[in-house]
């Protein structure tokens, strides 16, 4: 069976937002305190842009500018794509490789409902193959195969 965005991939998940405003070295704090790789960057709960570890490296640190000064606003990437809810996972894993994303917000009609993560994507890929090998064992082996 296709497994959509949310629930099978993405849920219960505690989104990480900032506001532009937000200096850099705050989001950066923000990033290694939940050990993750990007924040969705909001105004009035509405979705404005992301700010991932790729813009801190290339827009910050490779550019010499100040975390302490720069507004998360100067480097995110402004109206990034979006995925919504119902979308499956293997398009979704098939755009983000074809565009070098490792992270996209999801969307319901403009309300903010997670982020997907490359890394997330294939944990649920990688359990639907282990549950599909068990299945298939367990038709060619036989009911009590435990495998």
């Amino acid at each position: 069976m296709p497994m959509k965005i949310i629930p099978d991939v993405v849920n219960n998940q505690k989104i990480q937002c900032v506001t532009g405003s937000t200096t850099v070295q705050e989001a950066a704090k923000i990033l290694a305190k939940y050990h993750i790789g990007a924040l969705l960057v909001t105004k009035r709960n509405r979705l404005e842009g992301i700010f991932t570890e790729r813009d801190l490296s290339a827009r910050i640190v490779a550019q010499g500018k100040d975390p302490e000064k720069t507004k998360v606003f100067e480097v995110m990437t402004e109206n990034p794509e979006t995925v919504g809810p119902d979308d499956l996972a293997i398009s979704v894993l098939q755009k983000m490789c074809n565009r070098g994303f490792r992270h996209l917000p999801v969307v319901d009609k403009d309300k903010i409902v997670g982020m997907v993560s490359v890394r997330d994507l294939y944990a649920s890929a990688k359990s639907q193959l282990e549950d599909d090998l068990k299945d298939r064992d367990a038709f060619i082996f036989g009911a009590g195969y435990g495998g």
